[in-house]
């Protein structure tokens, strides 16, 4: 017991505790963590932060009608595609299978390199050291509320195919998958 004590650190001045809510671990996930499983913990709410800004900015750019040209799998063109959680009625088995193996092919090659590119970004950003920390806690910050967004705007879906539904209490309803 006194070697899970020693261990057990406080992350209330870590990057993104911050106002207005601070330090929140409502699961108390880190109430007996190292720095190791609050390292992972972040790295793994960081990533999961840039893919929910990705999923908010491709729901949007999707929902105004912008299409690749092509098509995603044969005879099946990009204009025809659906949005939002509905594009998975029209993409077939195997393209959806081709898409969750790029990604993991993508995820692979970014894992290797990791260090290395994100060193690179840094150094060419030409930030100091309190602009890096400032950049990086905005970050989380748009990735947190993209996640509850990404989360809002399916949750909305499936319950009556209108993810705007704020755009429709105030009067300006969005045409989504009509």
């Amino acid at each position: 017991m006194a070697a899970s004590s020693a261990l057990k650190m406080g992350f209330e001045s870590e990057l993104g505790a911050q106002e207005p809510l601070g330090f929140w671990d409502p699961l108390n996930l880190l109430a007996d963590a190292d720095q190791e499983r609050f390292d992972r913990l972040r790295y793994v709410e960081t990533k999961h932060g840039r893919i929910a800004m990705l999923a908010i900015l491709g729901h949007l750019v999707t929902t105004a009608g912008v299409r690749l040209p092509g098509d995603i799998a044969f005879g099946v063109p990009f204009a025809d595609m659906k949005t939002g959680l509905a594009a998975f009625e029209t993409i077939p088995a195997a393209g959806i299978a081709q898409t969750v193996a790029f990604i993991g092919l993508i995820e692979v090659g970014f894992k290797a390199r990791q260090e290395e590119i994100e060193a690179a970004q840094l150094k060419a950003s030409g930030w100091d050291e309190e602009t890096i920390a400032k950049k990086k806690a905005i970050e989380l910050n748009n990735g947190r509320a993209a996640q509850m967004g990404i989360l809002a705007l399916m949750v909305h879906e499936k319950l009556n195919n209108d993810p705007y539904i704020i755009n429709t209490i105030i009067g300006a309803p969005v045409p989504f998958n009509a």
